[in-house]
């Protein structure tokens, strides 16, 4: 370093001791802290986007008109916006879409092991609890209808009450339950304020009590 450079630093850090110290716990802080506050703004506004549009090509390549998505593209945008935007819902949606993909293509494991990760530390309830009555739906497919029931038990928000317990019927009659299957659906259908809904229901109750007679 050149004697003109040290000079340099020298008088930097003695302006730095002398001004630096109060300005930074004065004014300059507020600034600084504004100018931070609104950067961290920006990024989050701009992950926010990136997340929302990645996810928009996520649902256009799953729920495309010919009903057969691209299964490598589908996994693909799920994996970029796992790895670019984790810990998001944008994530987990991600996920979800996955399982789908996986589901129809008899994929069962991986769909439950998609399932699973949500089940395991949702982001928000909502999607624990979708992630959940799905993944209960997959082991039931996979004849394990045992530990689907296993998931559904505890309370659920009572938007979901309705599908949870249809759900829970559902692996009871696959179990050979027919009473308590019966019980479950009676739960939902008093659950439910959709008459469409409530007419599949009693279908399923009808049947029951058929089997019964």
């Amino acid at each position: 370093m050149s004697g003109t450079e040290d000079e340099q630093l020298t008088e930097l850090k003695d302006w730095w001791q002398r001004n630096g110290k109060p300005l930074v716990t004065g004014g300059l802080l507020a600034l600084v802290v504004v100018f931070g506050w609104q950067a961290w703004h920006r990024y989050q506004t701009n992950q926010a986007q990136g997340a929302s549009n990645l996810y928009q090509q996520l649902l256009e390549t799953t729920l495309n008109p010919s009903g057969k998505p691209d299964t490598a593209q589908v996994a693909d945008l799920a994996n970029k916006l796992k790895s670019d935007f984790g810990g998001t819902a944008y994530a987990q949606y991600g996920s979800l879409f996955v399982a789908k993909v996986a589901v129809d293509n008899n994929k069962l494991d991986d769909a439950a092991a998609e399932l699973r990760a949500i089940v395991d530390k949702p982001f928000n309830p909502t999607l624990g609890e979708v992630a959940r009555q799905r993944l209960a739906q997959v082991l039931g497919a996979q004849n394990k209808a045992a530990d689907g029931l296993k998931l559904l038990d505890g309370d659920a928000d009572k938007s979901f009450l309705a599908a949870r317990e249809e759900l829970r019927g559902d692996l009871l009659v696959q179990l050979g339950r027919g009473d308590e299957a019966f019980t479950a659906y009676q739960k939902a259908k008093a659950a439910l304020s959709d008459d469409a809904a409530v007419g599949s229901l009693q279908i399923k109750l009808d049947d029951l009590a058929k089997g019964d007679a």
